[in-house]
C-alpha cells in the first residue's frame, strides 16, 4: 500500500501542487526533496504532473513499471531507479496536470481528499512538511534533524 503524499511550490501567494503516490513518508520522499529538489527542480517536477514515485532525478521517460518491458527487476532497477515515476510522461494517463491553489491549507484539504498522509510544500527555496495529523508546516531540514515524523 502506497504512503500518499503531495508536492507543492508556491508562485507568488499561488500554489502549484501535484500528487505522489508511494513512499511519500518522511525518511523517503522528504529526504530526497531535501537533498535533490531546489525550486527550479521542484518546478520541472510539479510541470509534469502527478508522480507514482518520487527519485533523485526526474529523467526521462521511460516504462512505468518492469511489468511493460522484457527487462528483469534488476535490470528495470538498475537503469530507471534514480528517476521520478509519472502518470502523464511515463504511462500517457490524461489528467494529471497540477493543480493550483489560493492557500496551504486548501493545497492540504485537496490533497487530504485523495488520501495523502504527507504534504511537502516549497516556500521561497525552503521546504517545510505537515502530516493530516500535524496540519502545522514546519521546516522540513528540522523534521530531518530531529528524525521526527510528523505524524
Amino acid at each position: 500500500m502506497g504512503t500518499r503524499s503531495a508536492i507543492g511550490i508556491y508562485h507568488g501567494n499561488k500554489i502549484k501542487g501535484i500528487y505522489c503516490h508511494w513512499d511519500g513518508y518522511l525518511s523517503h520522499n522528504g529526504q530526497i526533496l531535501q537533498e535533490y529538489y531546489n525550486s527550479p527542480k521542484t518546478n520541472q517536477l510539479i510541470a509534469l504532473g502527478n508522480v507514482s514515485f518520487l527519485a533523485p532525478e526526474i529523467g526521462e521517460k521511460h516504462p512505468f513499471s518492469v511489468f511493460d518491458t522484457d527487462m528483469t527487476s534488476e535490470e528495470f532497477d538498475s537503469k530507471y531507479q534514480d528517476m521520478t515515476t509519472f502518470y502523464g510522461r511515463d504511462r500517457n494517463e490524461k489528467g494529471q496536470e497540477y493543480k493550483v491553489f489560493d492557500s496551504g491549507e486548501e493545497f492540504m484539504e485537496y490533497f487530504d481528499s485523495c488520501g495523502c498522509e504527507y504534504f511537502y510544500l516549497m516556500k521561497d527555496g525552503e521546504w517545510f512538511v505537515a502530516s493530516e495529523q500535524q496540519p502545522t508546516f514546519q521546516y522540513l531540514d528540522k523534521a530531518l534533524t530531529e528524525n521526527q515524523e510528523p505524524v
